[in-house]
């Protein structure tokens, strides 16, 4: 599952999708196969609707207490603003399927603000305002897809003015966000079938890369970039690197403590 921002996927996965917003039978397993393996390259911040409406079917998440009470303090550190944006966003994909209008709304003022510390404010300024309009009628669907657009947004704007390492930290910290989320609702209710949604080696090893190889030397020495380098090699065993490996029980606990106390420290003001 490298690539699971493809667009060509949102429409058919929503149209499928066992959340409030659709109702169906939970299959008895998670085709995997229908993420593509080609795109990897186009990844941005790979924690939107699509993997969390496949986790919908196997049961019903209780979002709402997924959600932080905090989206974290900006510090003047740049690394730590992109890393903790990627977060926040993630928090809207968590928000919209909690259908909570408030935070998303707080959400959405939040991405516009951490925007705007590193450059890119007028690139979702829009986005920021549609995602208070729809969540204020309620517009889940719609508000999915501004998201969704956010992140597209955010990364084009970063290509334009040079940043693309700080559109990689944007993806890393999203996605870390998002693997503690998850890891949370699997552990809860757990099942081999949903403990494979984090067989992402593919995943792993791109971010990994792309860290080891940060143009920016500022970037790649930070504290924080260097505390992620970390968490990658600690999870990489921890998912498994063939195809049918079985992820643990007890390797979700741990997946989630490490991505949980990373979160925290994006979010501090200090990091």
């Amino acid at each position: 599952m490298p690539n699971i921002l493809n667009a060509v996927l949102v429409a058919g996965l929503l149209a499928a999708a066992t959340s409030p917003l659709h109702a169906q039978k939970p299959p008895e397993a998670v085709d995997l196969s229908s993420f593509p393996a080609q795109s990897i390259d186009d990844v941005v911040v790979p924690v939107p609707s699509e993997v969390f409406i496949v986790l919908d079917k196997l049961g019903n998440p209780n979002w709402r207490s997924e959600l932080r009470d905090s989206l974290g303090r900006q510090s003047g550190n740049r690394a730590q603003v992109a890393l903790l944006l990627g977060t926040v966003i993630a928090e809207g994909f968590v928000a919209v399927e909690a259908e909570d209008s408030e935070k998303v709304k707080d959400i959405g003022r939040r991405v516009l603000t951490l925007s705007k510390a590193i450059n890119v404010e007028k690139a979702v300024l829009e986005r920021s305002k549609s995602i208070t309009d729809k969540a204020d009628v309620k517009d889940w669907i719609a508000v999915r897809k501004e998201f969704d657009g956010a992140l597209h947004d955010v990364k084009a704007a970063m290509q334009e003015l040079g940043d693309d390492d700080l559109a990689q930290l944007v993806s890393v910290g999203g996605w870390i966000r998002g693997t503690e989320v998850l890891t949370s609702i699997i552990r809860k209710n757990y099942t081999t079938d949903s403990a494979e949604l984090l067989h992402q080696p593919a995943l792993v090893n791109f971010f990994t890369k792309k860290l080891d190889n940060l143009s920016n030397k500022r970037l790649a020495e930070d504290d924080l970039v260097d505390r992620i380098r970390k968490l990658l090699a600690a999870i990489a065993p921890l998912i498994g690197d063939g195809e049918g490996d079985v992820i643990p029980s007890e390797n979700v606990t741990r997946i989630h403590k490490m991505t949980r106390d990373t979160v925290a420290a994006i979010a501090s003001k200090g990091a």
